[in-house]
């Protein structure tokens, strides 16, 4: 990676965090310089501007906890087990340290879906992203006659999603755990319902 590549990532490594805490409009140029102890010019050489360095963060905070996600499942067998991953990951994830301030994904779309057209683009292809793994592992189910075949794979993505996004805003709102545990035991019962 050249030199540049190399700023270029670090700015983006070191201001994900401070997007995903403050959010778009909360983030200002003094975060970014605090953050990385780069000067303005040394970030705006890199980025055309904020929104640049915002979308990378995305980008960024939303791919660990898809590359988080992806290796967990990778290590499972059945589409039981593949499906149980997201209630047991999401379980504990305000304990993962890159994801303390929330889900990168309901923060930015809580943020972004009025205000910042560009951002709120990114978050709905992760979303739909998300969506359509969920969709793959219970078509996969039913095939391999693991998944009762009378399962809609749209509509329980959409369930799982729904729950789970709640489940953390719950969970980030009050500091306490106790609506995102009672929430990803219903959904390991629902996903263990799904059996043949």
């Amino acid at each position: 990676m050249s030199k540049a590549g190399r700023t270029r990532q670090y700015i983006i490594e070191k201001t994900a965090h401070v997007f995903n805490a403050k959010g778009y409009s909360g983030t200002s140029l003094s975060d970014l310089i605090e953050a990385t102890g780069l000067t303005k010019g040394s970030i705006y050489g890199n980025f055309e501007n904020k929104d640049e360095v915002a979308i990378a963060a995305f980008d960024y905070n939303f791919g660990n906890i898809t590359a988080l996600i992806r290796d967990r499942i990778r290590e499972k067998d059945t589409a039981i087990e593949k499906l149980l991953v997201y209630p047991q990951t999401h379980r504990n994830l305000l304990k993962i340290p890159f994801l303390k301030a929330g889900c990168p994904l309901l923060n930015t779309s809580v943020d972004a879906d009025d205000t910042h057209p560009l951002l709120r683009e990114r978050a709905v292809k992760a979303l739909n992203l998300w969506r359509s793994s969920i969709v793959k592992i219970i078509e996969h189910g039913i095939q391999a006659k693991e998944i009762r075949k009378d399962t809609n794979p749209t509509a329980f993505a959409a369930i799982l999603i729904s729950l789970t996004e709640g489940a953390i805003m719950q969970a980030k709102v009050t500091g306490k755990p106790a609506e995102l545990n009672i929430t990803m035991d219903f959904l390991e019962n629902m996903i263990r319902d799904l059996k043949r």
